[in-house]
């Protein structure tokens, strides 16, 4: 039992420390929980499909959406554009789903701005010499790239208080369940069930 609206959560983490795996992970186990599919304008990397990982668009048309304000949040993140289109988000949350919102800490202070009531969740790496290791492990990045992405990680860890609740990705298993709670509490939140506790109450 819940409102009509649904909820819209953000989940932030500096690059490498695996938010999009565990937002992917965290969907499948939690019925009515959507992820609101982020546009960008750079090229879909090998097993990348479009409308599944990102919404690829070229830069011209995400730079005329820009221009519309079609843009809940956008970034400019080492050189590729990245946003959350307000109206796909809209729609999702107006049929009832729950939205979760896989963008970095700009694109959150962006959102916190423009939206109503939302739910911030912070994932962080166990240390920095895990991040750099999964870094190194998992990119074919140049080792500038590699360097400017763990110099940004460290101002985003340095913003967690600016979130909700903290995840630390310390193991995978775990840390889906942290967030799958965090997801379900929220839920159940008196300001989200009064509605519908009220109806109950009435039955009384």
């Amino acid at each position: 039992m819940s409102s009509n609206r649904g909820l819209l959560f953000i989940v932030s983490a500096p690059s490498g420390a695996g938010k999009t795996t565990l937002v992917d992970r965290l969907v499948e186990q939690v019925r009515g929980l959507r992820i609101s599919r982020s546009y960008t304008s750079r090229t879909p990397r090998e097993g990348e499909t479009d409308g599944v990982d990102y919404n690829f668009v070229s830069r011209a048309r995400f730079e005329a959406m820009i221009a519309r304000n079609d843009f809940l949040e956008w970034a400019d993140v080492f050189g590729n554009l990245y946003g959350t289109c307000a109206s796909d988000t809209e729609q999702l949350l107006a049929a009832g789903d729950d939205v979760v919102l896989v963008i970095d800490v700009q694109g959150a202070r962006q959102v916190r701005q423009r939206a109503g009531v939302l739910t911030t969740v912070f994932v962080m790496p166990p240390s920095f010499d895990i991040l750099e290791h999964r870094l190194r492990s998992r990119s074919k990045d140049s080792e500038d790239a590699i360097r400017r992405r763990l110099q940004v990680a460290g101002h985003e860890v340095a913003a967690f208080s600016e979130y909700d609740f903290i995840v630390v990705n310390d193991e995978l298993t775990a840390a889906v369940d942290r967030l799958r709670s965090i997801v379900l509490a929220e839920r159940a939140r008196l300001t989200h069930m009064r509605g519908d506790v009220e109806a109950i109450v009435r039955t009384f």
